[in-house]
């Protein structure tokens, strides 16, 4: 499995961004999605999580009511949506996927496949 994360960029604070997760190699349409996030000098966050059928999410409290998570499975493709951005939204933005059938965590360790990261600068 490969996923290939986009969409990161620079943007003034109070900006939007819609970030990309695209998988290839094998469906995940079995399997929980989430977004993880990492500032220079800061450990792997977790920012939102969305489960195999698109039903159920999990968001960070300092995310919940500005970033958006969702997910289209015919197109094996996840999206972050980031609204009013703060300047500590500043971090490599990163995709993974827990293995089919997992029950849903939070936790970097539970995840067995991860992007390569996009960068998203928030200015002030």
């Amino acid at each position: 499995v490969q996923l290939q994360a986009s969409g990161g960029g620079l943007v003034q604070a109070g900006g939007s961004l819609r970030l990309s997760c695209a998988a290839s190699g094998r469906a995940l349409s079995k399997s929980n999605l989430a977004w993880f996030r990492q500032a220079p000098g800061k450990e792997r966050e977790f920012v939102a999580l969305i489960s195999w059928a698109g039903g159920f999410t999990v968001y960070a409290a300092s995310v919940k009511g500005r970033f958006t998570v969702s997910r289209d499975n015919t197109y094996n493709t996840m999206y972050l949506q980031m609204n009013s951005l703060k300047p500590e939204d500043t971090a490599v933005y990163y995709c993974a996927a827990q293995s089919a059938g997992s029950h849903y965590d939070t936790g970097v360790n539970a995840f067995n496949y991860w992007g390569q990261g996009t960068l998203v600068t928030v200015s002030s």
